[in-house]
């Protein structure tokens, strides 16, 4: 919410806040990475590791203790497997899995195609059972592949104004993020985990922006504004 009297600067460095604060750093959205000889299977077989937290599908777990991957942009994926193997950004779950001998930067790329490239729809699309081309083993394996985010508490109507307002210039009108761009989709990703990086950033375990490691741009949103951006942005894949 833009406050009376609140200065154009203050304004602005909200807006760049909201493009980057819950799942990247400054750079994160920068990065050139070439994805035009990923070798997916590569991919696939890397995901047999990361499963155990996010999933066979990187639909994630735990209601958001580990965050669903599938779907985020690669150029993302990509820059968050540096800066965890870089050890810029702290995560000790990750530390034995992204050394430069384990997750060097073809694997990178792989896993970070291959974890974009998947699909989970927010609900399945009708099916006529008595088609005659009608298959219940694949409407059986395509009911696995739906991720629904529960509702969180808030305002959904006061949340969605704010969101559009401050947010969905960057992220999208309603928070799929951007490929090309590498922005991350904030609809479809677990409310706890998302809570868990603003409150990482108050905390200053996480920066967002290293050229300035003092700001604290989550001071210009209350609790309740954020509450309701994520009741918002948890109803969207309904």
């Amino acid at each position: 919410m833009i406050k009376q009297g609140e200065s154009e600067r203050s304004r602005l460095r909200r807006h760049v806040w909201l493009y980057l604060f819950l799942l990247g750093t400054v750079g994160a959205f920068g990065a050139d990475f070439s994805f035009d000889d990923v070798d997916l299977q590569n991919g696939e077989e890397i995901n047999e590791v990361c499963a155990g937290c996010h999933g066979k599908i990187g639909q994630g777990g735990k209601e958001g203790e580990y965050p669903r991957l599938a779907g985020l942009p690669a150029s993302f994926i990509a820059k968050q497997l540096v800066l965890f193997r870089d050890r810029s950004r702290k995560n000790l779950a990750m530390v034995e899995y992204v050394d430069h001998r384990q997750m060097p930067d073809p694997d990178i790329l792989d896993i970070s195609a291959y974890l974009a490239s998947i699909e989970l729809p927010g609900k399945l699309p009708p099916a006529d059972e008595s088609a005659p081309d009608f298959n219940a083993y694949q409407r059986l394996l395509a009911t696995k592949q739906v991720v629904q985010i529960p509702r969180a508490e808030g305002d959904v109507q006061a949340g969605k104004k704010l969101y559009r307002r401050e947010c969905g210039s960057c992220h999208g009108r309603d928070g799929w993020g951007d490929e090309d761009d590498g922005v991350p989709m904030l609809a479809g990703q677990y409310t706890q985990y998302l809570w868990r990086q603003v409150d990482k950033y108050v905390a200053k375990l996480r920066i967002h922006d290293e050229s300035e490691p003092e700001d604290e741009l989550l001071g210009e949103f209350t609790r309740e504004e954020l509450r309701d951006i994520f009741a918002y942005l948890s109803t969207v894949d309904d």
